[in-house]
C-alpha cells in the first residue's frame, strides 16, 4: 500500500499528470501494489487525478481525510509518496520512508539522514523512485530505520518532567 497526496500549487497542471501517469504505471507493472490517494478538493488536483487514475481497481481515491484516520493510514502504508512539507516529518516520525514529489524540499535534513528522497516531478523519475523503493529491499531498511532529523518523539516527557519541576516548588 502506497500513501500519495499531491496538492501543491506548483505541481498544477503538466506535473500533476507527470505524477498520476507515473502512479499509473506502477499499479500496471507491480500486481502486488495499490494506492491510496486522498485528493485535495481543488479542482486543479481533482480534475486531473479523477481522469487519469479514477477507474483503476487497485488506486483508490478519497477524499481529504480526517487527521487520525490519516495518520492510522500512514502507519499502515508501506511508504508515502507526496509533495507534503509536513508529511515528511510525519513520516519520519512513523519509520515511513518518504518520496517526495518536487524538485527541491524545505526539509533538507529528511534527505540528509535518509527518511526521504526528492524524486522530481518528471513522470519517469517518479516511476524510478517508486519502482526502486518497491524493489530494494536494503533502499527500503535503511530508509525506514534512518535516524529521525524532527526529533526522538519524547519532547511531551521532557515538558511534563519540567512542568512537575516548576510547579514543585
Amino acid at each position: 500500500l502506497i500513501l500519495v497526496t499531491a496538492h501543491r500549487r506548483e505541481n498544477f497542471g503538466k506535473p500533476i499528470q507527470n505524477i498520476c501517469f507515473a502512479l499509473k504505471k506502477i499499479v500496471n507493472e507491480y500486481q502486488n501494489v495499490r494506492i491510496v490517494y486522498p485528493v485535495h478538493l481543488n479542482p486543479n488536483v481533482q480534475i486531473p487525478v479523477k481522469k487519469i487514475l479514477g477507474k483503476h481497481p487497485r488506486i483508490h481515491l478519497t477524499t481529504p481525510l480526517n487527521y487520525l484516520d490519516f495518520v492510522n493510514l500512514m502507519k499502515l502504508c508501506y511508504f508515502i509518496v507526496t509533495d507534503s512539507g509536513g508529511l515528511q516529518e510525519e513520516s519520519a516520525a512513523l519509520n515511513k520512508p518518504v518520496l517526495v514529489l518536487r524538485k527541491v524540499t524545505e526539509r533538507p535534513e529528511a534527505v540528509e539522514e535518509g527518511t526521504a528522497r526528492v524524486i522530481g516531478i518528471e513522470s519517469e523519475k517518479i516511476y524510478h523512485g517508486i519502482s526502486e523503493l518497491l524493489e530494494n529491499r536494503k533502499l527500503y531498511h535503511q530508509m525506514a530505520t534512518a535516524k529521525n532529523p524532527f526529533g526522538d518523539g519524547k519532547a511531551s516527557l521532557r515538558i511534563v518532567s519540567k512542568l512537575k519541576k516548576f510547579f514543585s516548588m
